[in-house]
């Protein structure tokens, strides 16, 4: 459980959008749990036993092939919820694994069912950025068909950018290649096209944003694509009255 659920360091947008009295209902029913890279939340088929909001750190959700590799679909970090759509006895047909090493709060997937079922304003959030969710699975089918390796790690990164708020962060060439569904070798060189245009650095694991401006003018036009279906989650929150004590949550991945 955290510990203050109205704390200024409870980023996830989901529940930041909450009035305070049901973060407050929502705190005795949330752990902290650490996200290491790496760790598996959920396989494909598998009953859903617990539902994420990721606070820092970077969840994908993959498609696994019979020969071993792996392919991204969509990426969460806290503007988002790990475990939906969801209902009783619930699986998807993904993989949950954890991306860059973060923290999340988990909730029991029956609870969270019976908070869906009973809050007609939470009920709202997950829906809308349910949709928002869609959207980013369906840009990132068309961007892995269509657009170049270095658009595509662009966006990746200015994404994992959002999420984790700050310019430095560790993923391996081999990870980001399963993500991306490229080899490794491919992977090394779009690296090196970023790093040579001081774009980024990279060492050891470890990426350092440098110039995002310019990193945002490589990508290609999915990033802002799936940015603004999220900032369209975000004033979907603040349109018309919200609860007493609710706060416009932060806009888009950029929380």
């Amino acid at each position: 459980m955290f510990d203050d659920p109205v704390a200024e360091d409870v980023t996830n947008s989901p529940l930041q959008a909450l009035p305070i009295e049901a973060r407050r209902r929502f705190a005795a029913q949330l752990t902290s749990v650490t996200m290491p890279i790496k760790k598996v939340l959920f396989e494909p088929a598998e009953v859903i036993t617990d539902v994420y909001f990721p606070i820092s750190g970077v969840i994908s959700l993959v498609t696994p092939l019979e020969d071993g590799n792996i392919v991204e679909v969509a990426t969460i970090g806290n503007e988002g919820i790990v475990g939906v759509p969801l209902r009783s006895g619930g699986s998807l047909a993904v993989r949950a694994i954890s991306q860059v090493a973060g923290v999340s709060l988990r909730m029991n997937a029956e609870v969270f069912i019976t908070e869906l079922a009973g809050d007609s304003y939470f009920r709202n959030i997950v829906q809308n950025y349910t949709e928002a969710l869609f959207c980013q699975i369906a840009q990132a089918a068309a961007c892995n068909r269509m657009h170049s390796n270095e658009e595509r790690l662009s966006r990746w990164l200015l994404m994992s950018h959002d999420r984790m708020g700050r310019d430095v962060f560790d993923i391996t060439h081999e990870f980001l290649g399963q993500m991306l569904g490229s080899r490794r070798a491919t992977v090394t060189l779009s690296m090196g096209v970023l790093q040579a245009a001081g774009l980024i650095s990279y060492h050891r694991g470890r990426v350092t944003i440098l110039d995002r401006h310019e990193l945002e003018a490589v990508s290609c036009e999915c990033y802002g694509v799936i940015q603004a279906a999220f900032d369209r989650t975000a004033i979907a929150h603040t349109n018309g009255d919200r609860p007493n004590g609710s706060e416009p949550p932060p806009r888009g991945m950029r929380a």
